[in-house]
């Protein structure tokens, strides 16, 4: 098992608890925030189940923006709608034709979001995490990140 999935295993029982599994997926990968989108069937809207790290400051306004995501719309609507990551490296410095100009009130720089894809093949949800300044995620990290979101899909 990669370094990316420790300890995951043993929250992924039961009913998990998705904040307690948001927390170690940022502790295996030195992320400071993150969220954990599920795909509501009867809207066909990305409802937030778990976030971390969102600045207090701004979290009042990001909550009503974050709560309910279409596919298209922002880092995880769009990594939903393409079933592929969406990464940018430095929010501040552009928001890559994907993230919302609020997003850049979060003060988080790098972020990548992955699609939680289903046995059926539909996208199920949205797992993103990020990190305080800029960074570019490499391949591997984004290949381990997937593996995460293959773990939660079999809990979701």
């Amino acid at each position: 098992m990669s370094q990316a999935t420790d300890g995951l295993p043993e929250l992924l029982v039961g009913q998990p608890d998705w904040t307690a599994v948001l927390a170690r997926v940022l502790a295996n990968f030195q992320c400071v925030t993150g969220t954990i989108h599920r795909t509501e069937p009867s809207t066909g809207l990305l409802a937030l189940i778990a976030h971390q790290g969102i600045p207090p400051q701004v979290l009042p306004m990001m909550l009503p923006k974050i709560d309910n995501i279409p596919f298209g719309k922002g880092i995880a609507g769009c990594a939903a709608q393409r079933k592929e990551a969406v990464q940018l490296c430095n929010l501040p410095e552009g928001l890559g034709g994907v993230a919302k100009p609020d997003a850049r009130k979060t003060n988080v720089q790098g972020a990548l979001a992955v699609p939680i894809v289903g046995a059926d093949g539909k996208v199920i949800g949205v797992l993103g995490i990020g990190k305080m300044q800029p960074y570019d995620f490499t391949e591997a990290e984004i290949g381990d990140l997937n593996a995460v979101a293959e773990l939660l899909a079999k809990k979701m």
